[in-house]
């Protein structure tokens, strides 16, 4: 005898058949009691359960529903997720082929975007040819720039005094272009050497109020790129620039208020290795009154919060870095150099 029909089931009465006649085969299939399991309990996202060439039609969308939309007959009460519809497979198959061929583009796309912006990076890099066409062109300058924009009448220099003040410097003196030879004291011109001397330019400035006076030097050498390198490192490893017998010399002028500005008068100074530049810069501040200095400062011991020397008090250590720091910059813009690199 057959299960019981489900509740609210319609049982189908069916008249028996002629003696000798074969039974017609039902219109559906019957429900199974159990519909076996596929899936073991070792069974990983890494292998996907068979999918049949031929779904049951009894669990197809497209089997007939009994009046009120409810499934009854010949569709199962309860609905699995087990086994793909096929009536919509075609539609997914398109879909997915055409995500992997989205996909595909936007790898594609996002390689030659990569590699457009990874040639730019390599052309203009620290290794590429924009950075050794500027260090070129920063080697000319001395010679190409007119005076009055290699060292301007005037400089401007926001936030560059004690507090973050506003500075203004005014040229009173430039020297002639020269060699080296006696510009330096006798340590600093050994310590330089290996670079070479190239030209030598000098100009000395003085603030708003005529207070201090500070020379500013544009030593272009003759080395190269790795030349400049290796200086660079010599300078920080050993803190060159911190040594007071090896402050650069100053630039005084007659009638000038750096008239009485020489060895005696330095305060404090600042000295750059540019590695992106054949060029040495640096900058020695003094008093424009001629005073002496027992115990001259480097620029960055005079800048700290809390100095209480006499080159940090007056602010002399932000005369001579704020004018460096400026000429430096000034001279990478003209130069055309791709990045500021740390000198």
């Amino acid at each position: 005898m057959p299960a019981n029909p489900g509740v609210g089931q319609r049982v189908p009465v069916t008249p028996p058949a002629p003696p000798g006649a074969t039974p017609p085969a039902p219109s559906v299939p019957p429900r199974p009691a159990h519909r076996p399991r596929t899936e073991t309990p070792a069974e990983t996202t890494t292998r996907l359960r068979p999918v049949p060439a031929e779904p049951d039609p009894a669990l197809s969308w497209s089997a007939p529903m009994s009046p009120g939309g409810v499934p009854g007959g010949g569709r199962p009460a309860v609905v699995t997720f087990g086994r793909p519809d096929t009536h919509f497979r075609p539609f997914a198959r398109r879909t997915r082929a055409q995500v992997v061929a989205a996909a595909v583009c936007l790898v594609l796309g996002t390689g030659l975007i990569g590699g457009a912006v990874t040639g730019a990076w390599l052309a203009d890099g620290p290794e590429g040819p924009g950075t050794r066409h500027a260090f070129a062109v920063a080697g000319d300058l001395w010679h190409e720039v007119p005076v009055d924009q290699l060292f301007p009448p005037t400089v401007q220099g926001r936030g560059a005094g004690p507090g973050e003040a506003d500075r203004v410097w005014t040229r009173i003196a430039v020297a002639p272009d020269s060699g080296c030879e006696g510009a330096f004291d006798a340590l600093l011109g050994r310590a330089l050497a290996p670079v070479g001397c190239e030209r030598l330019l000098r100009a000395t400035y003085t603030d708003a109020t005529q207070s201090y006076v500070t020379t500013v030097g544009l030593l272009f050498t003759e080395a190269d790129a790795a030349g400049m390198e290796a200086l660079a490192r010599r300078f920080d490893r050993e803190r060159l620039d911190r040594r007071s017998d090896l402050m650069p010399l100053p630039y005084g002028s007659k009638g000038t208020a750096a008239e009485g500005f020489g060895p005696e008068q330095r305060a404090s100074w600042a000295i750059s290795v540019l590695t992106d530049a054949p060029v040495v810069v640096y900058a020695v501040s003094g008093w424009a009154d001629g005073r002496a200095v027992d115990e001259p400062q480097p620029a960055e011991d005079a800048m700290l919060s809390g100095a209480t020397t006499a080159p940090a008090q007056a602010g002399l250590g932000h005369e001579a870095r704020g004018l460096a720091d400026r000429f430096e910059r000034a001279l990478r813009q003209r130069a055309g150099t791709p990045t500021e690199r740390p000198s």
